[in-house]
C-alpha cells in the first residue's frame, strides 16, 4: 500500500480514475452522487424504458449510501457504506452509462470488475461503521432523483477531503486478495 495519501476531485476524469491503484489512500473533494439499490433499480428500469436518465452519469463517482436524517445543525445524519453487492446486478450498465468510479464497502462480482476494466472504472471503499466520521466531510446534499425513495434517493453530496481506499483499480487488481496475501498462512 502507498503510505501517501492523494488528493482527488470529484467527479473523476479518465486521466484520475485511471492513475488510482488498489491501495491508494485518497481524500476526495468535490462533488460524487449518493444512491442506494432502490435508486439503482429505477436507473435501470428508466434505461430499460428507453428512457433518459434524470441524471448524467458521464464522470460521476457513486458513493453507496442511505444517510440518516440530519440532527440540527448539520448537513446529514451517518452516512456509512452499504455492502457494494447489492448494485451489483445494475453496476455494468450504469458503468457503460459513463459511471467513472463507485465507493462503497465489501466485495465485487466478476462481472462488475470486467465492467471496470473495459471502462477504465475504480472502486473504493469507505470505512464500514464509521458513518459519524464520514459525515464530517459532507458539505451538502441534495437530493437530485427519485426524491420518494427517502435516504435511497440519488443525491449530489459536495465533499471535502472524503477519506476512501482504492480497493480494485481500473486494471482489476485488487487490494482485498493483495492486501491479505502476507497475512495467510502457506
Amino acid at each position: 500500500m502507498n503510505d501517501d495519501v492523494k488528493r482527488i476531485r470529484a467527479p473523476f476524469d479518465e486521466a484520475t480514475a485511471r492513475s488510482l491503484r488498489a491501495g491508494d489512500r485518497v481524500l476526495i473533494s468535490g462533488t460524487i452522487l449518493a444512491a442506494r439499490d432502490a435508486a439503482h433499480k429505477r436507473l435501470i428500469e428508466t434505461l430499460a424504458r428507453g428512457e433518459k436518465l434524470p441524471v448524467d452519469l458521464r464522470g460521476q463517482v457513486v458513493y453507496y449510501v442511505g444517510p440518516s436524517p440530519a440532527s440540527p445543525g448539520h448537513v446529514i445524519g451517518s452516512a456509512g457504506p452499504t455492502t457494494s453487492g447489492r448494485m451489483d446486478a445494475y453496476t455494468p450498465t450504469l458503468i457503460a452509462q459513463g459511471l467513472r468510479g463507485m465507493i462503497g464497502k465489501g466485495y465485487r462480482k466478476p462481472e462488475v470488475v470486467e465492467a471496470m476494466k473495459a471502462h477504465g472504472v475504480p472502486y473504493l471503499a469507505a470505512v464500514g461503521g464509521a458513518g459519524a466520521l464520514i459525515a464530517r466531510s459532507i458539505r451538502k446534499y441534495t437530493v437530485l432523483a427519485y426524491e420518494d425513495l427517502g435516504p435511497e434517493a440519488v443525491a449530489a453530496l459536495e465533499v471535502e477531503d472524503f477519506p476512501a481506499i482504492v480497493v480494485i483499480d481500473s486494471t482489476g487488481d485488487n487490494y482485498y486478495e493483495t492486501g491479505q496475501a502476507p497475512y495467510r498462512e502457506l
